[in-house]
C-alpha cells in the first residue's frame, strides 16, 4: 500500500493518522505541493484532481478524498472503529468531521490561498487573516458541537479527532488564539498524546 502524502497537507495528515490507528503497513511517497508536483501528468493520472492524499490499494486502484479514504480504512480494517456504527453516533461524528473537512478546509488550502493573492492582490498578512477567519467561524461552532471529552465524541478518539488534530495544527501555524476553545484544545490534547497521532505529525512525517 503506497501513500501519495505531503507532510503538511491537512487532508493527507488525516489518513496517516487514520492508518497508523489501524497499523496498516504503508510506504509513504511525497508530492510536493509548493513545487507543484501534484499537477505532473504521472500524479494526474493517479488523482485526476491533482491532489493529496492518494491511496494506492494495489490492483490498480487508487483511492482519494481523505473521508472516503477513512471510511474504506473503517470498512477493510475494522478496528479501532473511527466512524460509529450507531446511527446517531454516527452522525454527529460525521457532522463533525465534516464541519472541518467541507466548512474549514476547502476555503483555506493551498489553491484558494493562491487564487487570493493572483485575484485580488492579497498579501502574507491578508491571506493569514482570511485562513484565521474561516477556522475561527468552524472552531465556534465545533466547540459547541463537542461532548464532554476527552475526545470530541467521548471516550475514544473517531474520524472527528482525526480531522480535529491536523485543523488544530493549521490554527497554531497561522496563530488563531485558542482560549475560545477549551474542548477542542482538551480533544486536540488527548489525541496527540496516543502515539499514532503523534507519528503522524508534520514534524515527524517530513523529509530528510
Amino acid at each position: 500500500m503506497i501513500l501519495y502524502d505531503y507532510f503538511r497537507s491537512s487532508a493527507a495528515y488525516r489518513v496517516r493518522i487514520a492508518l497508523n490507528l489501524k497499523g496498516v503497513p504503508h510506504e509513504r511517497r511525497e508530492v510536493h505541493l509548493v513545487k507543484g508536483e501534484q499537477r505532473s501528468a504521472e500524479h494526474v493520472a493517479r488523482n485526476p484532481q491533482g491532489f493529496v492524499p492518494a491511496l494506492d490499494i494495489g490492483g490498480g486502484k487508487v483511492l482519494t478524498q481523505s473521508l472516503a479514504i477513512i471510511e474504506w480504512l473503517d470498512a477493510a480494517y475494522p478496528e479501532p472503529r473511527l466512524i460509529p456504527a450507531e446511527p446517531l453516533a454516527r452522525a454527529d461524528a460525521m457532522a463533525r468531521a465534516l464541519l472541518i473537512a467541507a466548512d474549514i478546509h476547502p476555503v483555506n488550502n493551498l489553491r484558494v490561498l493562491k487564487r487570493l493573492e493572483a485575484q485580488f492582490g492579497a498579501d502574507e498578512a491578508a491571506k493569514a487573516d482570511w485562513y484565521r477567519h474561516w477556522i475561527a467561524e468552524g472552531f465556534t461552532a465545533l466547540e459547541a458541537m463537542a461532548g464532554d471529552g476527552p475526545f470530541l465524541g467521548g471516550a475514544e478518539p473517531d474520524v472527528s479527532d482525526v480531522l480535529l488534530v491536523p485543523q488544530m495544527y493549521n490554527a497554531r501555524r497561522f496563530e488563531l488564539p485558542l482560549d475560545a476553545y477549551p474542548k477542542l484544545v482538551a480533544a486536540d490534547a488527548a489525541a496527540s498524546a496516543l502515539e499514532p497521532f503523534a507519528a503522524a505529525h508534520p514534524d515527524r512525517a517530513k523529509p530528510e
